[in-house]
């Protein structure tokens, strides 16, 4: 259930950031206007629930998953939930701090009226066509008897793939992470969206090579015969069925999302050090302000390298 929906957030969050930063390379949103940039963001996400509900419907019910209405009601509202309520609060600080930066209370009224209204309504219609779709076929035959999974090495269990897997992806952003957080936090304007956009790609390519590779190896290393048969059991099979026929750790899934989806946690690290090492913020509240919207670009950034792996 919660792999669906986050697979379904994550579809909805690539589209709108692929349509918002083509759209700046064309010059269609100017950098001098900051808000030009978000409003198209959350335009766009508003009007993407169909491919959202679509998508986690579809790969729900390829789950054997029967439970739809929670399935559709947690991709409409779990992660903009998360996302509103820490906005939320955020916001509710600044406006106890007289900033005037916070946001009207109208604002947050029309923004949930376009959440509840648009977004919510969209993604029960993708949900709909979703399951009116068949199941997606697996491509060999699948064992219905779980088997017993073997003993992994060091280097093939979860936790030390995952982590490797988010360091090759973090590195082809790092430094254009420099620039935004500049762009954000120290007022500096940014230009370089032909640039960021030619990132975006490479970061898109990383993460599914990243995540592909490290789950082939760990597979791979579930086989007990050495690696030419193995390649000559592929060149011999074209069906790989006989290779397939090996594998038995089926709990690759959440391990194959959160490969990817790691480097969010190094963009969190980043964060922490950019704070420490290039802003003189003092004071409680501008602290949790910025731990407070680093959240939200850590758990948007989480959705959509995680949903790479697909």
């Amino acid at each position: 259930m919660l792999l669906s929906v986050f697979l379904g957030q994550g579809t909805q969050i690539f589209i709108m950031t692929f349509i918002t930063l083509f759209l700046a390379c064309l010059g269609f949103l100017s950098p001098a206007n900051r808000g030009a940039l978000m409003t198209c963001a959350v335009v766009l996400w508003v009007l993407l629930g169909t491919p959202a509900g679509y998508v986690s419907a579809r790969l729900y019910k390829t789950f054997g998953g029967e439970k739809w209405k929670t399935n559709v009601l947690l991709t409409a509202l779990l992660c903009p939930g998360i996302v509103f309520a820490d906005f939320f609060l955020m916001n509710l600080i600044l406006w106890v701090e007289g900033s005037s930066a916070a946001i009207p209370f109208g604002t947050l009224v029309a923004i949930l009226a376009m959440w509840f209204g648009i977004s919510v309504p969209l993604t029960f219609i993708g949900a709909y066509f979703g399951f009116k779709k068949p199941a997606i076929e697996q491509p060999v035959r699948t064992n219905q008897i779980p088997r017993q999974i073997p003993e992994q090495s060091f280097f093939t269990k979860p936790i030390p793939g995952i982590v490797m897997g988010g360091i090759l992806p973090f590195g082809c952003i790092f430094i254009q992470l420099f620039f935004i957080l500049n762009s954000i936090w120290s007022h500096q304007m940014y230009y370089m969206f032909g640039f960021l956009f030619l990132v975006f790609i490479i970061l898109l390519i990383t993460c599914s090579e990243a995540t592909i590779l490290l789950c082939y190896f760990h597979l791979c290393a579930e086989v007990p015969e050495c690696f030419a048969w193995i390649l000559l059991t592929l060149i011999m099979d074209p069906n790989t069925a006989s290779f397939v026929s090996f594998i038995k750790d089926y709990h690759w899934w959440w391990r194959s999302f959160l490969t990817s989806g790691f480097t969010a946690v190094y963009l969190f690290i980043y964060a922490v050090h950019y704070f420490f090492s290039k802003l003189q913020i003092i004071g409680a509240a501008s602290t949790i302000l910025y731990f407070g919207y680093t959240m939200i670009m850590v758990l948007i950034f989480f959705l959509f390298t995680g949903k790479d792996f697909t």
